[in-house]
């Protein structure tokens, strides 16, 4: 598979620049940090025909090939195969919603030990297959349930916690004082990232008596830009570059496969400028590691710890000890974080990143509020 090698890479470097303590959960979902691995890609045959025990993967739309939501998970899944030699793993790619279903009912006929199916989309179907087939162990990323099922492990995080440190540090460092966001589609998993960008901007201008504009997106209205889906990098780059000559010069994508058309537009501006006067921030994994080509532009990178949550959940399923419940990844534990700064680690001031380190103590202890409309729930 030609993402292999980055996705089993985002796995080393996936450590957050913010200090995290432990938590615990009721699902087998882990409580911090992230592993490395050298696992590759299942072959697709069932566990039927392997002998071993078959993780098997519904991605959504984006694919698995997104640098982002999709490819995060299937890292977690390479690296449940890399850490235990028993299992085997494949995913199905989603075209559309209509997929869900099938390719779930699919993979139970096929005898898959789990089935991971990700994003909110498909909470309605993997609900269904699982209340239908109660020896089936799936796990979700992204949508949880009340009351919570005995069978699913339900993998969601908090992050409008680190979009809010993503947009403190863009506004910390806008020379034009106009950030930027935009989504894919307006779900719920989409809008709470961009409520925290928002939010940490406007605490940026609380506390420095600054005035930097968001585009893109108001948390108060809930109103903003989606491009309608996470494949389109054609729509991402259109929308980037109307930010920009409307004079944003950082954008965070809350858009999959969709932000590299940004990416695109931001390095098409920075060569047009002749300098790098446009930069942005990534969004699930490390983009220095998904998207390299594109490293010297992403400040950082606003982190969801699904890869190492897939493959804990995948691992305690082969291993006996798969529990259902709904797990929330938080600053608290490792669950959310920003990753690493890089290339701008020497860039970025060291009374900024002072500051965010304050703000994550004060999200963590409850002193500073991360609003949003869409919270999630355990």
């Amino acid at each position: 598979m030609k993402h292999s090698a980055w996705a089993t890479a985002a796995l080393a470097v996936s450590a957050t620049v913010l200090i995290a303590a432990c938590g615990s959960s009721k699902s087998s979902a882990p409580s911090a940090g992230a592993t490395s691995s050298s696992a590759s890609a299942g072959s697709g045959s069932s566990a039927a025909t392997t002998g071993k025990f078959a993780g098997c993967m519904v991605s959504d739309t984006g694919g698995v090939d997104d640098r982002s939501f999709n490819a995060a998970a299937w890292a977690g899944m390479q690296a449940a195969q890399a850490a235990n030699s028993n299992i085997s793993v494949k995913f199905s790619t989603s075209t559309s919603s209509s997929d869900y279903t099938p390719i779930i009912n699919t993979f139970i006929s096929q005898k898959c030990n789990i089935i991971v199916s990700l994003g909110f989309a498909m909470g309605d179907a993997t609900k269904t297959a699982a209340t239908a087939n109660a020896s089936q162990k799936f796990s979700i990323v992204d949508f949880s349930y009340k009351p919570t099922l005995p069978n699913v492990d339900a993998l969601v995080f908090n992050t409008v916690q680190d979009a809010f440190l993503g947009g403190y540090l863009a506004a910390g460092m806008s020379k034009t004082g106009k950030v930027a966001t935009f989504g894919g589609q307006e779900f719920p998993t989409v809008t709470i990232y961009m409520d925290g960008y928002w939010d940490g901007v406007q605490y940026y201008n609380q506390k420095h008596g600054t005035h930097v504009q968001v585009l893109g997106w108001d948390e108060k209205t809930q109103k903003g830009s989606f491009t309608g889906d996470f494949t389109n990098q054609t729509k991402g780059q259109t929308l980037t570059q109307t930010f920009i000559s409307e004079g944003a010069d950082i954008i965070f994508p809350v858009a999959g496969n969709v932000g590299l058309g940004a990416a695109k537009a931001v390095q098409q501006a920075d060569v047009a400028a002749g300098s790098q006067k446009v930069n942005m921030e990534w969004v699930d994994l490390d983009g220095c590691v998904s998207s390299p080509q594109y490293c010297k532009y992403f400040i950082t990178s606003v982190l969801k710890g699904e890869t190492l949550a897939v493959k804990t959940a995948v691992l305690a399923a082969a291993g006996g000890s798969f529990k259902g419940g709904n797990y929330i990844g938080t600053l608290a534990n490792g669950g959310v974080s920003l990753a690493p700064f890089h290339d701008w680690d020497s860039k970025v001031p060291a009374a900024l990143k002072s500051e965010l380190q304050q703000i994550s103590t004060g999200i963590q202890n409850g002193s500073i509020q991360t609003l949003t409309k869409s919270p999630v729930s355990g």
